[in-house]
């Protein structure tokens, strides 16, 4: 019952690699490239571990 009210990680980390990649296209646009490549980065580093948690959820 109480599980119901908690928060799911992986929605908040979708919500932040939803939010660097539309700062990253501004900054590419902006011709900012340096700033493009490291929010880039940024944004593959919590794509990767959202899948990380999805595997291990689908193995249980």
């Amino acid at each position: 019952m109480f599980g119901l009210f908690k928060k799911d990680p992986i929605k908040k980390m979708e919500n932040e690699y939803r939010v660097l990649s539309e700062k990253a296209v501004d900054a590419q646009r902006n011709g900012k490239i340096e700033l493009y490549a490291e929010l880039t980065f940024q944004a593959e580093l919590i794509a990767n571990k959202i899948d990380e948690i999805k595997k291990e959820h689908s193995k249980k």
